[in-house]
């Protein structure tokens, strides 16, 4: 096992096309970090220079207390398991496993051992004789995992591994990633743009955006307390409700802030460093957005454009009269009885509210 230290990365594949813009991160020994953002934006490049796949432009990669920078790929003691499983269709699982042992010279007797320990730990040693044709798509997944494994590498690199799989799949693998990590105990960097696997696989999250590193943390300190717009509206699903808003005042501690046609709300947040008048946005995410009775103070109007049953949870849709921002609540099941056209009060708990200013920089929230 082994840490990994960041300074300064940076990856440019001409002189005005830079992808990654100076990246610091510390990955502790034994952790799981999962690198999320959307299309385009770094993650993966950045794990293809962890690997030695891409060369580095600037800065310096540490793998323990080794500079990587120009060690190659085959010396870092890394193992990857890619999107495609780019298993051999005419070799066995066993000798899929075993292929890159044998390649290495490694003693017959000591691949034996090591495939047959990897299969155990991912549960398919009854699969080790069938060809990949004769598995699911979940069952060749951990196959191209368990090529990886029996390297004893120091650190996992895993590039959307999940993606190729359907919904149910997907589920029943993260539980099986984590369920290995926890065994293995080995450093692991996941790429993916899917929140949930980030938000249900990591010890820590690193958001990815054009290059840069938004925000480092565990998932929820990411959901909770997003540092700026782009992670608050990135992580959650449905995502986060935004009001263009202005400041309007400080009463009790909290924030008073304006939406259009006057609708006021209150955020618990630290204003010091802002001013009446400044332009903000308010967030509020779905599930904390109450139904209200009439007479209730602070409730507001609004109109329900549409309702999504899920089973465990309603999705409605609301619109406020005169703000261009669809609202989205997440009620319990019971919340059966909202249609199209009912007309509700909403409440913006002030707990709950966060405020983000011109900038995008998220205030911070009072306790």
């Amino acid at each position: 096992m082994a840490s990994i230290t960041l300074k300064n990365i940076k990856k440019n594949y001409t002189k005005d096309i830079c992808v990654i813009k100076g990246v610091d991160l510390e990955i502790k020994d034994g952790e799981f970090i999962v690198f999320v953002g959307p299309s385009g934006c770094g993650k993966s490049t950045m794990m293809r220079m962890i690997a030695g796949l891409e060369d580095i432009t600037a800065g310096e990669l540490y793998i323990g207390d080794t500079l990587a920078n120009d060690v190659h790929a085959s010396k870092r003691g890394i193992a990857m398991v890619f999107q495609s499983y780019a298993l051999y269709p005419h070799m066995s699982v066993y000798d899929n496993m075993a292929f890159a042992l044998k390649l290495a010279g490694t003693p017959k007797a000591e691949i034996d051992v090591r495939v047959k320990k990897a299969a155990e730990v991912l549960q398919m040693t009854h699969l080790l004789e069938r060809k990949p044709k004769a598995l699911s798509g979940g069952q060749r997944q951990r196959v191209a995992i368990g090529r990886a494994i029996v390297r004893n590498p120091k650190v996992f690199l895993l590039d959307e591994p999940l993606s190729n799989l359907d919904a149910s799949l997907r589920l029943n693998m993260r539980v099986e990633l984590s369920k290995l990590h926890q065994e293995l105990k080995t450093t692991m960097l996941y790429v993916t743009h899917d929140q949930v696997e980030a938000m249900t696989l990591a010890d820590r999250i690193v958001v990815f955006n054009a290059g840069i590193i938004q925000q480092v943390g565990t998932p929820l300190e990411m959901y909770e307390n997003p540092s700026n717009l782009f992670v608050a509206s990135f992580l959650g699903s449905p995502k986060m409700n935004l009001f263009e808003s202005q400041l309007v005042g400080v009463e009790q501690g909290a924030a008073l802030v304006r939406l259009p046609k006057g609708i006021t709300a209150r955020a618990a947040v630290d204003t010091a460093s802002a001013k009446v008048g400044d332009k903000v946005t308010l967030g509020i995410r779905p599930e904390h957005i109450q139904l209200a009775e009439e007479g209730v103070a602070g409730a507001i109007p609004a109109k329900v454009d549409l309702v999504e049953h899920l089973g465990d949870i309603v999705l409605a849709y609301v619109e406020i009269p005169g703000v261009n921002e669809i609202i989205c609540l997440k009620l319990p099941a019971h919340m059966t009885g909202l249609k199209f056209g009912d007309t509700v009060r909403v409440v913006f708990p002030e707990k709950n509210c966060m405020l983000f200013d011109a900038e995008g920089l998220a205030f911070k929230r009072n306790k």
